[in-house]
């Protein structure tokens, strides 16, 4: 089975054609295997693409074999390379189909395999601030929905609190179907830092829907603007809180063709 292998602000996916997939596969045992770094290949979630005119319809394992409903980087991965196979030039839009609703790219620019999209992510819901107890500490969280659910704790970022609060909380009993955790803390008005603990991966490089979850956060309850900069380890991107939905600028790019066997 071939597999593409891709890479948004060192968030991983690995891309399979849905045709390459034979009827009856079991879908997340065929993710364990292709996403286990153990393996030589590894990444953190694979995308099950389906080429349309328009872009691409993607489903999304994560490493782990769970389903998530979208990812923000992932929509960029698939992006980048389809913008490779059509020659696609700075100005191109792709939608991209996703469980979460369609998310719309747009080409900034392209540098060898790296494309740079602005990508619509769809309006934040169900935002709250709220107070849980995580293993006998009271833990002050904003919980909100951004295609696929989201818990930001704004305050100091340290690996530290991100082993102690993320892994507690991605499986905490408010959350039924587990949720993404980031740690936000404020740098000015127009710039955060974040740490991630994904929902069934664990601490990754970046996350799309991460890092608009963050942004949104911070606007809403900790003054900053509504319009910022976000930094994970895997670098920076751009959000857009704006009046019609979110917007999330970053790059993605093409790294390897790989294979795994199918069974």
């Amino acid at each position: 089975m071939k597999l593409i292998k891709t890479d948004a602000h060192g968030n991983d996916f690995l891309i399979v054609a849905a045709s390459e997939v034979p009827p009856g596969t079991d879908l997340p045992a065929l993710a364990r295997r292709a996403c286990d770094r153990a393996s030589g290949r590894g990444a953190d979630g694979l995308l099950i693409v389906e080429e349309t005119p328009a872009g691409a319809r993607m489903q999304l394992r994560n490493a782990d074999g769970s389903y998530s409903e979208v990812s923000g980087n992932g929509v960029r991965c698939i992006g980048a390379w389809l913008a490779g196979a059509r020659r696609l030039v700075p100005g191109a839009v792709l939608q991209i189909d996703t469980d979460a609703g369609p998310k719309m790219l747009t080409l900034l620019g392209r540098e060898g395999a790296r494309c740079t999209f602005r990508a619509s992510m769809g309006a934040p819901a169900d935002i709250r601030k709220l107070c849980l107890d995580v293993a006998g500490e009271p833990v002050d969280i904003v919980t909100l929905n951004m295609g696929n659910p989201q818990c930001v704790v704004l305050g100091p970022v340290t690996e530290e609190r991100l082993q102690r609060l993320g892994s507690r909380l991605a499986v905490h009993p408010h959350f039924p179907n587990g949720t993404n955790v980031e740690l936000a803390e404020v740098v000015s008005p127009a710039e955060l830092n974040i740490l991630i603990w994904e929902r069934g991966v664990g601490p990754t490089q970046s996350s799309g829907t991460g890092t608009c979850g963050a942004a949104v956060a911070a606007a809403a309850f900790a003054g900053t603007l509504r319009i910022v900069d976000v930094t994970a380890p895997g670098g920076r991107q751009h959000v857009e809180w704006l009046d019609d939905q979110v917007w999330l600028t970053g790059w993605a790019e093409v790294v390897a063709e790989l294979s795994v066997p199918i069974s």
